[in-house]
């Protein structure tokens, strides 16, 4: 069940519309007091959360969530200033979408919240063919020899290796790998990651098999 937390009764009714649209149950709470009673009863798989609530403001329901509760939870804000978004990312927040929004793209962030969140935890090893990667130690092995992986670029190999086959774009890896967004960072840092971990896991670095560029969209691993 996805809890929808705003007080807009329209906006709520198009995420609504849009989310069960996909087959996603979903309620909601007009405001702060409301949507804490609700995530404490009865623990929601996903929460959108708007900022400016009554009773309890956004940010503070976030900060009451993450005091007990590891729900992902989905910033959904008309505040566009930066320091907002980073307020609510340094919360816990898995994710921020900026008021007016697409109902497709809002979709489309709880599903890729979802895929992370709900990745099974007692997995601590990946393994595709010649490649190994241990999420516990952080390691990665190719054909048995350690390879010396910086910590992003890590960070950057396990979250494609944990979707294999599915394209990401640039923003998106920005803002999942990197806790950022292309307005604070340019998607360059995404390029320049991939190139050098293609140095490092490639068997030809110049034609890669194993993250593969898919053009004008992202990339993609491809096991």
């Amino acid at each position: 069940m996805i809890l929808v937390v705003d007080d807009d009764l329209d906006l709520v009714d198009v995420v609504r519309t849009a989310l069960e649209r996909e087959g996603f149950a979903v309620d909601d709470a007009g405001d702060g007091e409301t949507a804490l009673t609700k995530i404490a009863g009865d623990t929601p798989e996903l929460v959108v959360l708007d900022l400016g609530l009554p009773k309890v403001r956004g940010l503070d329901v976030l900060r009451q969530v993450r005091v007990d509760n590891a729900v992902p939870v989905i910033v959904l804000s008309g505040q566009s200033d930066e320091a907002d978004r980073i307020v609510g990312l340094e919360l816990g927040a898995d994710d921020y979408v900026v008021k007016p929004f697409s109902p497709r793209e809002l979709v489309a962030r709880v599903r890729s919240v979802l895929r992370r969140t709900r990745a099974p935890r007692c997995l601590s090893r990946l393994e595709f063919g010649d490649l190994e990667l241990d999420l516990t130690t952080r390691e990665v092995w190719l054909r048995g020899d350690a390879v010396d992986l910086r910590r992003r670029e890590f960070d950057l190999l396990a979250f494609l290796c944990a979707s294999p086959r599915q394209v990401f774009t640039r923003d998106q890896l920005l803002r999942h790998v990197w806790d950022s967004e292309p307005e604070w960072q340019g998607v360059g840092t995404v390029s320049e990651h991939v190139h050098r971990l293609r140095a490092k896991i490639e068997c030809d670095p110049t034609r890669p098999g194993r993250i593969v560029t898919v053009r004008g969209v992202g990339y993609r691993f491809v096991p």
